[in-house]
């Protein structure tokens, strides 16, 4: 198979599947996982997809509107790359949120209806699975995003470090969306 070929493959798998591990990829294809490595560079490129830790995602672009793309679902504000949080709905269909603060919020709000969540660990600068990470709230640093802030960590000994550093208290994805939730509502009270 040409690359080409390849190529067009991987777009229609990932479309179809939304993530895709390289390994994976190497043995549907029967090649090196260097080859997919050269193969998804132009569809990196193009935007069509996004590297993860180990894999890819489906870009933003595919399945999403340009108002999705550019404003936070929840509060409005400008998608910022390093932060972002997004949600994989039935039918292809993606939402993005400008950080965990709002990710959290419209992942609760949307309930079962969440296939998968992905968000950006804040030290290494991959998309990790929300529902995996350690959230670190009540820091000291400000990222300049929405209140209470949020950061999202892959490992736990990650955000143990950080809290070291700049204070606030770690969570688990279920503590940190009940956090969140009863912060708002009480702020609303």
């Amino acid at each position: 198979m040409l690359p080409a070929e390849r190529q067009q493959q991987i777009k229609l798998l990932i479309q179809e599947k939304q993530h895709l591990k390289i390994s994976e990829l190497s043995k549907t294809f029967s090649v090196s996982e260097m080859t997919i490595h050269r193969d998804i560079k132009p569809l990196l490129d193009q935007g069509i997809v996004k590297k993860t830790f180990g894999g890819i995602t489906c870009g933003q672009h595919e399945n999403t509107s340009t108002a999705n793309q550019m404003a936070c679902v929840i509060c409005g504000s400008s998608i910022k790359e390093r932060l972002n949080y997004r949600i994989i709905l039935p039918e292809s269909k993606i939402e993005t949120a400008c950080c965990a603060h709002c990710g959290l919020i419209r992942h609760w709000q949307l309930g079962d209806k969440v296939i998968q969540a992905i968000c950006y660990d804040f030290l290494r600068q991959t998309t990790i699975p929300a529902t995996h990470a350690w959230f670190v709230m009540d820091t000291s640093i400000h990222i300049g995003c929405c209140q209470p802030q949020i950061l999202a960590f892959e490992l736990k000994e990650h955000a143990e470090k950080f809290v070291t550093g700049f204070g606030g208290k770690i969570y688990t994805f279920n503590e940190a969306m009940e956090m969140n939730k009863s912060l708002m509502t009480s702020c609303h009270d």
